[in-house]
């Protein structure tokens, strides 16, 4: 986080680097262009999801028409946004982060906590990402429905959770790596700690 003191701001969105490490460079690369489909996908479903509640609220108010689908259908929608661009804001490292300790500490142990948060990042979404899984497998197997009288199946959002879990568990994986594997990235670090 920057709370707005940015020498310069900057002037969009830049891409990540990508690593020195031919493996995690591929990986990174599909992982790229999984996350900006899942970003116009999700674009597209915040739109479809504002029509939807746009046309419930006139047609329950004006006509008096009951719309029992589209709560469990804008749900099931802003799940799957919310967890499919997960991967793409930590690609951008757009997720909140606090600098507090950043600007105290000496670059190299500084790195050290980097890496140490990212490690810890990963165990936890894999985790998540694997009890996803889990709940997808129970309501894909248990036939679950939610309990309108619409009643879709479970197993949508929790494929799109589980998915967007996934990808967001490989991102902080290949950010693991790339800063494990980084040579420009090592060289820098020990040029700072010279001088």
């Amino acid at each position: 986080m920057s709370h707005g003191f940015d020498a310069q701001p900057s002037a969009g969105a830049t891409m990540p680097a990508m690593p020195d490490n031919p493996v995690v460079a591929v990986l990174s690369s599909v992982l790229a262009r999984f996350n900006k489909l899942a970003l116009y996908l999700s674009m597209a479903a915040l739109i479809l999801t504002s029509l939807i509640m746009t046309y419930s609220v006139v047609a329950r108010y004006f006509f008096h028409v009951p719309t029992d689908w589209q709560d469990d259908a804008t749900v099931f929608m802003l799940v799957g946004v919310i967890f499919l661009c997960s991967g793409y804001a930590q690609a951008h490292r757009g997720h909140i982060g606090i600098e507090a300790l950043a600007s105290i500490l000496p670059a190299s142990v500084n790195a050290l906590r980097l890496l140490l948060v990212d490690v810890v990042s990963f165990l936890f979404c894999g985790f998540f990402s694997w009890k996803s899984w889990t709940l997808f497998h129970e309501a894909w197997s248990e036939g679950q429905t939610t309990s309108s009288t619409f009643a879709p199946p479970l197993w949508i959002p929790y494929s799109l959770m589980a998915l967007g879990m996934t990808v967001l568990t490989l991102q902080i994986l290949v950010q693991v790596l790339a800063r494990l594997t980084d040579r420009k990235q090592a060289a820098n670090q020990q040029t700072i700690t010279e001088k």
